[in-house]
């Protein structure tokens, strides 16, 4: 009889783990989600007893702090995916206060690969030695994120140095496995509390995270974008930069804003991920955006239709609001009164970085809430990217303390995305675009 073969008992466990990791994380999620979830309707029930309005307010803050450290613990214990969700979530107009302020440290927490990890990966890609392809390859990473880290390196034969970003190994399988999990929740939520169709939100994001993963399809991605905001801009909004920190003004948030509506309405093709640590300022406060995984291609169906919407937005339009909601394939129901109103009100909620009067940030369990009143039990998930957008540019205007109307702003580039779509009339453009000096600057630009 032949001798067995030696057993690696290293391989092995590895193996195993690698085959159980999904199941763990599964259940990390359901254990933390699930006691996050009963904690506040548990709260909800208690504080329904309470008559008093500012005990009542002062029990909600300790209940959102106690939800934040969990929310916290959760999405810094697993990461990866988890670090996304808290870059939504953790923005001053979106969630309480004490969410923002334990989700805000989360941005830059991605733990770095091991660099023999890089290492081998790299070799692995490319079929030679690090040796063979880089004259310097700095062993710490400028910077790590969710999917990837990038180090700044120098190619045999250049004097320039480069960027290259590398992909966290396993870090795909995990992340669709956490993002099958949250549409499960997801699921769960919007038939029990959020009347908001929060399934397809969860399916878009599945796909755009997919996205990330093809490194090819993120270059080609960053050509397109740069070669349309060049050929359209003397002076081009953002720049591919070099960093300089510390200096986020109105002018820079204005830059970030005419470039998204430009790239949004009047090509439909734009970078769909502007969270801080995807912006840098460069020399001469010029704006950089970072990172192109995240891109989205909108049809052009999509993008006339959010463009009616945007001009809505800007004239206090409830009824064009309703047509821009059924052209975009959002259906709603409602049962409240002034529903017009309500409509206008959940347009600007979604899409506009100004909130409406009132609302100092989205409170969807609140009754007062559009979403409470009115259901949203459709939502296009191509539209989802912008959604995001919108509330990613929104969530930036709120830290800075600058309030202000990405919808007035890109009212002049939706009238153009419509009258060369042949929708508006010239007169009605003319008409329109008297109302003030800005408006007709970004549209010469």
């Amino acid at each position: 009889m032949l001798p067995l073969p030696p057993i690696d008992l290293k391989d092995v466990r590895q193996k195993l783990a690698t085959q159980f990791r999904p199941w763990e994380r599964s259940f990390q999620f359901w254990a933390r989600a699930v006691d996050i979830y009963t904690g506040y309707k548990v709260f909800q029930l208690r504080v329904s007893f309470v008559k008093d309005a500012k005990k009542q307010e002062e029990m909600w803050e300790r209940q959102h702090e106690v939800a934040a450290d969990k929310i916290y613990a959760m999405c810094s214990d697993m990461g990866g995916f988890f670090l996304k969700v808290a870059q939504i979530i953790g923005k001053p107009d979106l969630a309480p206060a004490a969410w923002v302020k334990r989700l805000v440290t989360l941005c830059d927490h991605s733990p770095a690969t091991p660099f023999d990890a890089v290492q081998l990966m790299l070799e692995t890609e490319l079929g030679r030695s690090v040796g063979e392809v880089f004259e310097r390859f700095d062993v710490d990473p400028i910077g790590s994120a969710s999917i990837a880290q990038v180090h700044r390196a120098r190619l045999r034969g250049d004097k320039s140095d480069i960027v290259v970003k590398v992909q966290h190994p396993g870090v795909q399988d995990l992340m669709m496995t956490d993002i099958r999990n949250l549409q499960a929740f997801a699921l769960y939520i919007q038939k029990t509390d959020v009347k908001f169709d929060l399934y397809s939100v969860t399916k878009e994001m599945e796909t755009q995270i997919g996205y990330e993963f093809d490194f090819m399809r993120e270059a080609n991605a960053m050509e397109k974008i740069r070669k349309f905001l060049y050929e359209n801009n003397k002076k081009t909004p953002v720049v591919v930069p070099r960093l300089i920190r510390d200096l986020v003004t109105r002018k820079i948030l204005q830059s970030l804003t005419l470039a998204y509506g430009q790239m949004i309405l009047k090509n439909g093709f734009f970078h769909a991920d502007p969270h801080p640590g995807n912006i840098l300022i460069c020399k001469g406060s010029k704006v950089a955006l970072l990172d192109y995984g995240q891109v989205k291609d909108l049809p052009d169906e999509l993008r006339l239709g959010y463009a009616n919407l945007v001009i809505a937005i800007a004239d206090g339009d409830p009824v064009r609001a309703l047509e821009s909601y059924r052209e975009l394939g959002i259906e709603t129901l409602s049962t409240c009164e002034n529903e017009q109103k309500e409509m206008l009100k959940l347009a600007e909620t979604m899409f506009d970085t100004k909130l409406p009067p009132g609302v100092t940030m989205l409170q969807p369990f609140s009754e007062e809430s559009s979403i409470k009143k009115i259901a949203v039990q459709a939502f296009p998930e191509e539209l989802f990217s912008v959604l995001r957008t919108v509330h990613l540019l929104r969530g930036l205007s709120v830290g800075l303390g600058i309030n202000y109307s990405c919808a007035e702003q890109w009212r002049p580039i939706a009238e153009e995305a419509l009258f060369r779509a042949g929708r508006l009339k010239g007169k009605d453009i003319k008409a329109r675009s008297r109302r003030g000096g800005l408006l007709r600057l970004l549209w010469r630009n």
